[in-house]
């Protein structure tokens, strides 16, 4: 059973956001080696007052769950897509050049869509520019990320974001003028920002309307119950949805923990893939290439260092036990620079910051030899943003995970590796490896069964020089 929920997590990271351009310099502290939260259902209240309250959508909204007032119901084993009522459904996303299905295609981007955002108008604050906290809580939200119009504040001052009891917490300096820059989300449906003020002797307080912290818009993150309602004009053919049509047959996808005992080597690989959260709401995903700072996904998720910047690269967000509840605290950081990127060969190579805080998950190689027909592959992934997964087993178990056609037209002809293994939007830019020589083969990029990814060894030839 697919599970899509909210998580509450427990860490403490410092962030340090200074200058005119918000470039971010990093630390973190961390316990990874057990479980420190909960995968779980999200409950079907409404919006308690607050400053959510007053929050006015700034996308569409899916259809919020129903049943009884504060119990949420089980989650459904159909994907049926539903609709909330006066929403205007999205299309699915197809590429104008294959019309084949985009596998993140939830958003006019190409993205799965994870989340929505809501415009408020809040200001903390110094004499006349508001209070020094405020709380958005927005109940079932799987995550809360805040915007800032405006950051400045006197040197010493600094701004907390963290959740409801404070063990994710992230640090905010900003002796300069920053304008336009997302935080990082916190998990849970709660975020709390507080201003911390140094002593101001000389009285320069008294300038209001100088200082404070600007924010015009909040991204919540969708509950399990809304990420598994897809509107109903997102059908690519009668009877399926577009995240459907990337699940061939039944699911034999499993948490990546599950493969720990049975699959050391798989369970160890997919600890080098990330979850992207992009721009607030939208969803790819995307792993380590090579042993240095280079990161890699889709073209069609981003293509520009700006958009990096504004990319939260999630490791470890995996389960803590197979078909559990339980998670592993995910280890956050944001996306830097673009190195490279191509529409046709669908990638985009990129750096993050904080680089020393992820190198321990591991990184992944490409195969410069096209794969045979027939050979078994395996795909560690965040379908829809879930906790990590891998579709294809060992043996007999790996089922439809292989190799269907070598030299299968993507954006050109030949450029693509076609497989049956299972994904779902979210899982663009997942890395396809070879289970003979756990190297990645494709870069996935395309549903439609057969599914299929960009073959690493073009890949390879067009960035030779750059890992």
């Amino acid at each position: 059973m697919r599970r899509k929920a909210g998580l509450a997590v427990g860490a403490v990271v410092a962030l340090v956001l200074a200058g005119a351009t918000g470039i971010a310099a990093w630390q973190y502290a961390g316990d990874e080696g057990r479980p420190v939260g909960t995968w779980q259902e999200a409950p079907g209240a409404a919006r308690s007052p607050g400053a959510a309250d007053h929050a006015e959508p700034a996308g569409p909204t899916p259809a919020a769950p129903t049943g009884a007032t504060g119990v949420a119901k089980p989650e459904a084993t159909s994907r049926t897509a539903t609709t909330s009522a006066g929403a205007e459904p999205e299309e699915t996303e197809k590429d104008p050049e294959s019309g084949r299905p985009l596998e993140s295609a939830a958003t006019p981007a190409g993205r799965q869509r994870v989340g929505e955002t809501h415009r408020v108008d809040r200001l903390l604050g110094y004499v006349g520019g508001g209070p020094a906290k405020e709380t958005f809580r927005y109940p079932g939200a799987s995550y809360v990320k805040v915007h800032f119009k405006r950051m400045a504040m006197r040197p010493g001052d600094y701004l907390t974001v963290s959740n409801s009891d404070g063990t994710e917490s992230y640090r905010y300096e900003a002796p300069e003028l920053v304008t336009d820059r997302w935080a990082m989300s916190v998990t849970g449906d709660t975020a709390v920002l507080e201003m911390h003020r140094a002593a101001d002797p000389l009285g320069r307080d008294d300038r209001p309307g100088t200082l404070g912290i600007g924010v015009d818009r909040v991204a919540r993150g969708f509950s399990r119950t809304e990420q598994a309602r897809l509107p109903e004009k997102q059908l690519t053919v009668p009877g399926r949805t577009g995240r459907e049509e990337s699940v061939c047959g039944s699911d034999t996808s499993s948490d990546a923990v599950c493969y720990r005992s049975a699959d050391p080597v798989a369970y160890t690989k997919s600890k080098a893939i990330a979850r992207l959260l992009i721009n607030g709401t939208e969803l790819c995903t995307g792993w380590r290439i090579g042993a240095t700072n280079r990161m890699i996904t889709n073209n069609h998720c981003f293509t520009d260092s700006a958009a990096a910047h504004d990319t939260e690269v999630w490791f470890n967000y995996q389960c803590a036990t197979c078909g559990g509840y339980d998670v592993f605290q995910p280890t956050k950081v944001w996306g830097a620079q673009v190195l490279s990127t191509d529409h046709v060969y669908d990638y985009t190579l990129f750096t993050v910051d904080n680089f020393d805080s992820i190198k321990k998950f591991g990184y992944l190689t490409l195969d410069t030899v096209r794969p045979a027909k027939g050979q078994e592959l395996y795909v560690p992934q965040h379908p829809a943003g879930q906790p990590a997964r891998i579709a294809g087993s060992l043996g007999d178990k790996a089922s439809n995970c292989a190799v269907t056609d070598p030299n299968y037209t993507g954006y050109a002809a030949g450029s693509d590796v076609a497989y049956y293994c299972d994904t779902e939007g979210g899982s663009s830019g997942s890395p396809v490896l070879s289970r003979k020589t756990n190297r990645v083969v494709a870069l996935h990029h395309f549903g439609g069964c057969p599914n299929s990814g960009v073959r690493a060894d073009l890949l390879a030839a067009k960035l030779r020089g750059l890992l």
